[in-house]
């Protein structure tokens, strides 16, 4: 897998240092405060959201936009999930060994 880009990195840089003070960030935040063009961050912030980097957690309105605008932050490591993760290589450690 290829490492992340300079754009990628910026922008999940600002997402973690707006959910640091405790608030999400909108798309035009993320790229202003990470020095990045609008048109990139979208593309960018669309690839990490099903990547599973970041994460919508709201919607808010603002001045320059009829409809509300998704807050992103980056998503939460779940414990429980790499826990499961890491018991089906040992399930297949096992089957391996067991085939052999």
């Amino acid at each position: 897998m290829r490492p992340a880009g300079d754009v990628r990195q910026a922008l999940f840089t600002a997402a973690c240092s707006y959910h640091s003070e405790g608030r999400a960030a909108t798309l035009r935040e993320l790229a202003h405060s990470s020095q990045v063009g609008l048109s990139d961050a979208r593309r960018c912030v669309d690839n990490m959201k099903r990547a599973g980097a970041l994460q919508i957690v709201g919607t808010r309105r603002v001045d320059y936009r009829n409809r509300p605008v998704s807050e992103y932050a980056p998503a939460a490591a779940d414990p429980v999930a790499n826990e499961i993760q890491q018991g089906w290589v040992d399930l297949g450690n096992c089957m391996a060994d067991w085939v052999r």
